[in-house]
């Protein structure tokens, strides 16, 4: 994301739509009133209901006040894997009583990054991070919610540890990266993909091809603001109102109206979240 690229002008609204993963502190909200902004401004283009994600346990805390501040916000909480190296007892407890508000929707982000170790300084080791995505799992099952996937370089690694596990009953693999044969793992287990600005891209042959694959009813989307701004704004500041540029593109590359897709990944999101 470049600060001096400016933000893309409002889509054409396209309704109803639900960003499945934004991160309202990251975009720039600290309040009632700076949520209350940035989501009037989705709103009017369509997307009417957003969940914030957290990453660390400020943006745990700050998720969970935001979704109780606005009736249109929902929160995902947990620690980000290249993070897991904070998982001692006093953050599990601090996690588990921030997910278990009515407000959370999701245990997330949590999962793999095999990016980040050895280049990112203070990095979570494999190990650490296998760690702490088998805590998040078992967490997720105990309060029944959904399990959202940060995956990064991790695709056979993410399915083994799913698998030793037992997986939650509802799993959102979060901006989708991967190609069709992991997206075709994915369907197979029942899994809920979620496509971001990422499929826009123009180079993301494998990607898209892998779009094509998701059935309606296991595919939502998501900005993952504010990162990820779609083609023709990449490297542009990402909000929740720029989601319909995305939905539009994954309409053309599936051949669907972008209304039907975006009622039917508002559906999906309603199921999946238990809206």
């Amino acid at each position: 994301m470049s600060k001096d690229r400016p933000a893309p002008d409002a889509p054409e609204p396209l309704s109803p739509l639900i960003d499945a993963h934004t991160h309202l502190d990251a975009c720039g909200a600290h309040d009632a009133a700076t949520v209350a902004a940035i989501v009037d401004k989705a709103e009017a283009v369509g997307v009417g209901r957003v969940v914030t994600v957290a990453d660390d346990l400020d943006a745990a805390r700050f998720a969970v006040d935001a979704a109780n501040w606005d009736s249109r916000v929902y929160a995902a909480v947990a620690i980000h894997p290249t993070r897991a190296n904070v998982l001692d007892s006093e953050t599990k407890a601090e996690i588990e009583r921030l997910a278990s508000d009515p407000r959370v929707v999701a245990v997330g982000e949590t999962g793999l990054d095999l990016y980040w170790p050895g280049k990112l300084e203070g990095c979570a080791t494999i190990e650490e991070q296998v760690d702490g995505f088998r805590w998040h799992i078992d967490l997720a099952k105990r309060l029944g919610k959904t399990l959202m996937i940060h995956n990064r370089e991790a695709d056979q690694d993410l399915l083994r540890v799913l698998n030793e596990e037992g997986a939650p009953e509802t799993v959102v693999f979060h901006c989708f990266s991967s190609d069709s044969e992991m997206a075709r793992a994915c369907i197979d287990a029942g899994y809920v993909l979620s496509f971001s600005g990422t499929v826009s891209f123009k180079n993301a042959k494998a990607l898209r091809e892998a779009a094509l694959l998701v059935p309606s009813d296991q595919l939502i989307v998501e900005t993952d603001a504010p990162f990820l701004t779609p083609h023709p704004f990449r490297g542009a500041p990402n909000e929740s109102y720029c989601l319909p540029y995305t939905v539009r593109a994954l309409a053309d590359i599936r051949g669907e109206d972008p209304q039907v897709l975006a009622a039917a990944s508002t559906a999906t999101a309603e199921r999946v979240y238990k809206l």
